[in-house]
């Protein structure tokens, strides 16, 4: 009896956990990447080579380049939500298959972002930064007196799982009223469920106490917050970003931080991350992380294997979990 198999090979372009590494190599030849090394695109065409399948992250771009030099390629599984870094339209004309991990960050990453609104909000950042360099050594009736969160009205830009998540924290747990504004309007159930009201965006802009946004990234929305909207909020309102670089303009944010535009600002993504525009490094109003909103142990483990679960079905002749572009494949010569 032949007892030799054939096993596609695959690629690991990031590290991630051994064992979900491990999970992979039980079905295919496996490329991985425990130094962790980020790949520039050469270095990715190049290790793509003879590979039907590549397990990546947000910050691997995959274009019709890379596409096209690896036409034995049957599916990418990208282990976020966000899958910007791929060009979904090269990916349909090339026949090959995307994936993403929706759903099993949503918890995690709503908490994170709530979290960054309130530590916004209450000035935890500034005061932190304050009481390490030394110089707390009395008390003051306006020391760091930020702004109430409780009983506020909170803006949502983006209402998809995520956005529902947040609006659900703060209407039920912090008495918040809620109003949101998103491409489409959700059903009259859907908003009664999380408490929210549907505004145009002039409105939310104006209305928000506490505005986070959770929209995807396009083209259509590359600076959706820039100075124009910027003017429109409150000076005591706070912007929080947990969404994508690119989406506010950093640059005009950082103006609108320094001349107290608007009071404060939570952001976990940046334009050109993980660079940090210089101008939002030097203002005290802003709370800075490293786009760890999905960060739990728990969650970026079910996020792994969400995306091996992808290779896997596609490569052993099922069918993807969580397609992106299914219907839309193009059929190979």
């Amino acid at each position: 009896m032949n007892t030799n198999t054939f096993r596609p090979a695959v690629l690991v372009a990031r590290a991630v956990f051994p064992e979900v590494v491990a999970r992979l190599r039980q079905h295919f030849d496996v490329d991985d990447n425990p130094e962790d090394i980020i790949y520039n695109k050469a270095e990715l065409t190049r290790r793509l080579h003879g590979k039907a399948g590549a397990f990546t992250t947000g910050g691997d771009r995959v274009d019709a380049e890379v596409l096209a030099a690896n036409p034995q390629l049957r599916i990418v599984a990208n282990m976020a939500v966000g899958y910007n870094n791929f060009d979904l339209p090269a990916f349909n004309a090339a026949g090959v298959l995307a994936t993403n991990t929706p759903d099993v960050l949503t918890e995690t990453t709503a908490d994170f972002g709530f979290a960054l609104m309130m530590a916004a909000a209450r000035r935890m950042a500034e005061s932190e930064h304050f009481l390490r360099a030394g110089r707390w050594d009395r008390w003051a009736y306006d020391m760091f007196a930020g702004s109430d969160v409780h009983g506020a009205t909170l803006g949502i830009l983006g209402m998809g799982r995520i956005g529902q998540g947040i609006a659900k924290r703060g209407a039920l747990g912090f008495g918040m009223k809620v109003i949101y504004h998103n491409r489409s309007r959700l059903p009259e159930a859907t908003e009664a469920a999380v408490n929210a009201r549907w505004v145009d965006k002039a409105t939310l802009l104006k209305e928000a106490d506490h505005l986070v946004l959770v929209l995807p990234y396009s083209p259509e929305n590359h600076h959706c917050i820039a100075a124009a909207e910027l003017a429109q909020m409150k000076p005591t309102a706070t912007l929080t970003n947990i969404a994508r670089g690119g989406i506010v303009d950093d640059a005009a944010l950082a103006v609108a931080l320094r001349e107290r535009r608007i009071a404060a600002a939570g952001l976990d993504v940046f334009e050109g991350e993980p660079a940090v525009h210089p101008g939002l490094l030097d203002v005290p109003n802003v709370v800075l992380t490293p786009h760890i909103a999905s960060s739990s142990v728990a969650t970026r483990l079910a996020m792994a294997n969400l995306a091996a679960d992808n290779l896997i079905a596609v490569l052993t002749g099922g069918t993807a979990l969580t397609p992106l572009n299914a219907g839309q494949l193009q059929r190979r010569a």
